[in-house]
């Protein structure tokens, strides 16, 4: 797609990377901490992040700073200078917005849009939890149906209840994420996970909500390799998953034009995103889990550095 960026590369020296494996594990803490534990081992190894799993709570020196905060063993692993930050100035509220709606109970991978958001929403929760961050969570179909409400004790109620979340009735994004936002009264990081199958200024106009209280908001657009491509080549009933409703389909007669829509639904969404700089990922379910990690950390080092 012309104008979304697609998560697609890997972490070299990592090894927890196809979804479709980890799905039939089952088990959402025991994943999570697998490919955690492994992704930050592969990045101490990795030429593309030049701080180890400390970065969470150091930044770059800069002119000015007080030499007496510099982690000197840092500087010996990686000869360069790092400020160290205190846990007060470092831990963040992390919450997580998922999409539960009936859409997202789709597949062609051997694994669906929410199971694949569920192993995501575990895998950065198990992430931003071990670097002593506050995780929440709310999970909404057509209404706020589950929420864990943010602290630093509170990861494994997050992957207990993402554990326990199945599809919900659809509704519009407004409702939830307004009522998400309004119980966030820390600023910190949302992190809404959906496949924004909404018109894209009703998007923009529900995450705003999140926006105008103060949070960062980082949005992982989740969609099926199928959806994107449209791979289909003989003529069958389509069943729209929110609706229900059946429809007749010709796929070669219509390729290129759902194709065209739906590159210009997401660049659309991209676009506004960027506008109201909220950072906005596509993800294929057929994307490796340290491909994803690693630009969320990216997004979380330059925050850190902006605070600093």
């Amino acid at each position: 797609m012309s104008r979304a960026r697609i998560v697609s590369k890997t972490v070299p020296g990592t090894q927890f990377l196809d979804p479709t494996v980890l799905a039939r594990i089952g088990n959402l803490e025991l994943i999570a901490r697998s490919v955690v534990e492994g992704f930050i081992a592969g990045l101490h190894g990795s030429p593309f992040l030049g701080l180890s799993l400390d970065f969470a709570a150091h930044r770059e020196y800069m002119a000015g700073d007080d030499i007496r905060k510099i982690d000197w063993r840092l500087y010996a692993r990686t000869d360069r200078f790092y400020i160290k930050e205190y846990e007060a100035e470092t831990n963040a509220n992390i919450f997580f917005a998922l999409d539960a709606s009936r859409s997202m109970d789709y597949g062609s991978q051997g694994i669906t849009k929410l199971e694949y958001a569920k192993i995501l929403a575990a895998c950065l929760a198990y992430l931003s939890a071990s670097q002593r961050d506050r995780v929440g969570l709310g999970v909404f179909g057509e209404t706020l149906t589950r929420y864990v409400p943010p602290s630093v004790r509170h990861r494994r109620l997050v992957l207990a209840a993402l554990d326990r979340t199945t599809p919900e009735p659809s509704g519009d994004l407004t409702k939830p994420l307004t009522q998400i936002a309004e119980s966030l009264v820390r600023r910190g990081i949302a992190i809404l996970i959906s496949d924004l199958y909404a018109d894209p200024k009703s998007v923009l106009n529900s995450v705003g909500a999140l926006r105008s209280r103060g949070q960062d908001v980082i949005v992982f657009q989740i969609l099926d390799p199928a959806e994107v491509e449209f791979p289909f080549d003989t003529s069958r009933s389509f069943e729209d998953l929110e609706t229900g409703e059946r429809l007749p389909i010709t796929p070669d007669a219509m390729r290129s034009d759902y194709v065209s829509a739906m590159e210009g639904h997401v660049g659309e969404i991209s676009k506004l995103m960027v506008e109201r700089q909220i950072d906005h990922e596509l993800v294929l379910t057929s994307t490796p889990l340290d491909a994803v990690l690693f630009r969320y950390l990216s997004q979380r080092a330059r925050r850190l550095k902006g605070r600093g």
